[in-house]
């Protein structure tokens, strides 16, 4: 399971999907609604070969919901950006949104990569909301330190592709 939040580093999940379609892996895309101020579900689509969950309440095909049955079938959730808005959802159990009612639904481990100004990293509500997390299991990635897409410099960047797929691999093959 993909998430993919409202960062300007979303574009860089089309990259992970792609990779990670091409290891063999079925990726299941959900995206908030600010993401798609980014990138288009149907990008998601395409190169993660599936529909592209982008709301809660678009689950006409059967009785069963659908983010139960996608929490359910996930092995591993990876939220790649995650915004700090994200971030303080999933801490504090917030699902008014298809990715936070996964979030809450799924047993599967949960691997998180923020991107964000560094400013809202360095919050301390975002350090709170993170190692409330952490506490319960939930695995980081990143941030980089280097320019950001706001003009700063420090941390923030979304960590590299390839890093984010190498933990990816990792998580999966432990569960095994």
């Amino acid at each position: 399971m993909l998430g993919v939040t409202g960062s300007i580093a979303a574009y860089k999940a089309a990259d992970l999907a792609s990779r990670l379609v091409k290891r063999g892996h079925a990726v299941h895309v959900v995206m908030t609604n600010d993401a798609q101020e980014f990138i288009t579900p149907l990008t998601l689509q395409v190169l993660s070969r599936h529909p592209v969950t982008a709301d809660l309440y678009d689950e006409k095909q059967s009785w069963h919901p659908g983010h139960i049955e996608l929490a359910d079938r996930a092995d591993l959730l990876v939220v790649a950006p995650a915004t700090a808005n994200v971030i303080a959802r999933f801490a504090h159990g917030i699902a008014d949104d298809a990715l936070g009612a996964i979030h809450l639904a799924t047993l599967a481990p949960v691997l998180i990569a923020p991107a964000m100004n560094g400013k809202m990293w360095q919050h301390p509500a975002t350090k709170a909301n993170v190692e409330l997390l952490k506490s319960r299991g939930v695995e980081f990635i990143g941030p980089e330190e280097g320019l950001l897409a706001c003009g700063y410099e420090g941390p923030g960047r979304l960590w590299p592709v390839e890093g984010i797929e190498a933990r990816i691999e990792a998580m999966l093959a432990a569960k095994d």
